[in-house]
């Protein structure tokens, strides 16, 4: 009884297998090439890109100008914080 419980056990999914539709064919389901692929890229970003509203070259100037002003105030802020600790690093030491 055993053997025959297995057999039928193995038959069942031999069974289900061939019931299965078939596969749709490779060349429908075939993504374009790799070229054909990034030329689209590239005409969805350029596309997108003339849809952009820019700024004027003034206030990027200005920006511009606005960013270099904090760069430049950090800098000074952490040069003097450093130079602060190592001083009394020098003076701990000492």
């Amino acid at each position: 009884m055993a053997k025959k419980e297995t057999s039928a056990a193995i038959e069942q999914p031999v069974a289900a297998e061939n019931n299965k539709p078939e596969k749709k064919t490779k060349a429908s389901a075939k993504k374009p090439n790799i070229f054909q692929r990034f030329g689209r890229k590239c005409k969805e970003v350029f596309s997108e890109l003339k849809k952009v509203s820019w700024p004027s070259f003034g206030k990027v100037v200005k920006h511009t100008g606005i960013v270099l002003a904090v760069v430049l105030i950090f800098l000074i802020v952490f040069t003097l914080i450093d130079f602060g600790l190592s001083t009394l690093l020098n003076l701990l030491i000492k």
